[in-house]
């Protein structure tokens, strides 16, 4: 079949490039993105009105595909507010300080305990949830504090949030621009992120220990860090009429609520809920879970408190994705939100323009699955260099879907391909501003621990990369 390219098609192409070409001076794409929504609009509808119409158009489709996952992670921040204000989170981790007796149990501790908590957390929060209470205790047994920075680096904002199976923020991006399900790139995620986290990981803990042992290592301990609490209590002052809780209630409580978690796992496998499903059910019970512990927290302002933990988390939420929403709509627009927002104007045999120029691709550049994952990897981490993992992942999403249009790869496995390199690199491990959660609550320089985490994160995504190759 011929495919029949159009001014659509070579101008979405430019703004491609040219947004990557900007992603490596580390500079802002949103503008950009903007103005790539109105030039296709311009050329679409062949109006002026049409054109700025569109792009708000899109901007409100972006937020209608998004706002399950804006939702979710508010609701999350919110609830996890209260639980630090109230000392809960003190509670539930405090049993497992009893087994952290050497430097090694308290650096893959941390990590596994971080692990766990991102996912049903969200990193940032997990941080300020863990970490006021195992920071002193991993020090105290000899781990150095950039040590402990580290383990939540890699274990919460690479691991736990490249794969992110739980809240299902990030595949959700990277598939709807991939015009995949989510649970296709979450099955296929599973091997890459195993793999990333198992070689980053080990290769950080043994670089770690060689530089103590040879005395080459340097903690980069910034002095007057607010540390925990300081992360604590950002964005708001609900907690300032907090009543406290006794010790019996929060003992209940740091039983209870691990386990409400832990019945919504079962229920997602046993439902088999995915998507869209098993993120309402994880946000309706941290919305219930928010709500009683802020009423026996706050008693009589407990109403109007709770108000003020949603105005918290959705402050943070709206932060976070208020660079995304123009640039996935941007991006959106490579697949079926084109039609739905302005018409049918692409040629009858298209199948949206990513697709086309995917299939274009093929018959003029001898491409292959080795050639589509390195490129995959490349794009993922030239995204991630703005320090927001989830700001680009919908490009990476886009161009997984072009080669595997041109090679009939694995579009699954490009698509994770480049979700795991994106988010390892922007997502907190890599660029020292989307480090300060991390780097705060251990009260060293984040700088430091970028350089710290560079090589590791570099030899992941070598492996990876190497393992995925065989995979599409």
């Amino acid at each position: 079949m011929v495919i029949h390219l159009t001014a659509l098609h070579y101008v979405y192409l430019a703004f491609i490039v040219f947004i990557m070409a900007l992603l490596i001076k580390r500079r802002d794409t949103t503008m950009i993105c903007v103005a790539g929504i109105f030039v296709l609009g311009w050329l679409a509808t062949e109006t002026l009105s049409g054109s700025v119409s569109g792009v708000f158009n899109s901007f409100i489709y972006a937020t209608k595909e998004l706002m399950g996952t804006i939702m979710i992670i508010s609701i999350i921040v919110a609830m996890s507010r209260v639980l630090i204000r109230t000392g809960i989170n003190e509670t539930m981790v405090a049993p497992l300080t009893r087994f952290i007796r050497t430097p090694a149990v308290a650096f893959w501790g941390i990590g596994l305990i971080m692990l766990v908590t991102s996912l049903f957390f969200w990193p940032s929060p997990a941080v300020a949830l863990i970490g006021a209470v195992l920071l002193p205790v991993a020090t105290r047994v000899g781990l150095p504090a950039l040590g402990a920075a580290i383990a939540m680096n890699l274990f919460g904002h690479g691991i736990a949030l490249s794969g992110d199976y739980i809240i299902q923020g990030a595949p959700k991006l990277t598939a709807d621009a991939a015009g995949l399900h989510v649970s296709q790139v979450m099955e296929a995620s599973v091997p890459l992120v195993i793999v990333m986290g198992l070689v980053t990981t080990v290769t950080a803990y043994w670089m770690m220990r060689r530089d103590m042992k040879n005395g080459t290592w340097r903690d980069g301990l910034v002095t007057g860090s607010g540390g925990a609490g300081a992360l604590a209590g950002e964005g708001g002052g609900a907690e300032e009429s907090a009543a406290p809780l006794s010790p019996r209630v929060r003992v209940w409580l740091a039983v209870i609520i691990p386990v409400l978690f832990l019945i919504d796992v079962a229920a997602m496998f046993v439902l088999k809920l995915q998507g869209g499903d098993a993120t309402a059910l994880v946000g309706g019970t941290a919305v219930l879970i928010l709500i009683t512990v802020t009423l026996l927290a706050h008693r009589n302002q407990g109403l109007e408190k709770v108000t003020s933990y949603l105005i918290d988390g959705f402050t943070f939420g709206f932060k976070v994705f208020g660079p995304v929403i123009p640039i996935a709509a941007f991006f959106y627009l490579g697949d079926a939100a084109f039609t739905d927002l302005f018409g049918k104007v692409l040629p009858d045999s298209s199948n949206g323009i990513v697709n086309d120029l995917g299939a274009a691709l093929a018959h003029v550049v001898p491409l292959n699955g080795a050639v589509g994952a390195v490129t995959l990897t490349i794009t993922g981490a030239i995204t991630g260099l703005d320090g927001s993992g989830f700001s680009g992942i919908s490009l990476a999403g886009s161009i997984a879907q072009l080669f595997a249009a041109a090679t009939h790869a694995n579009a699954a496995t490009l698509t994770a391909l480049g979700q795991v390199a994106a988010i390892w690199v922007g997502g907190g491990t890599l660029i020292p501003w989307a480090l300060i959660p991390a780097a705060a609550i251990c009260g060293v320089s984040p700088f430091e621990l970028a350089r710290r985490n560079l090589k590791p994160v570099l030899i992941g995504l070598a492996v990876t990369t190497a393992v995925a190759i065989f995979l599409v």
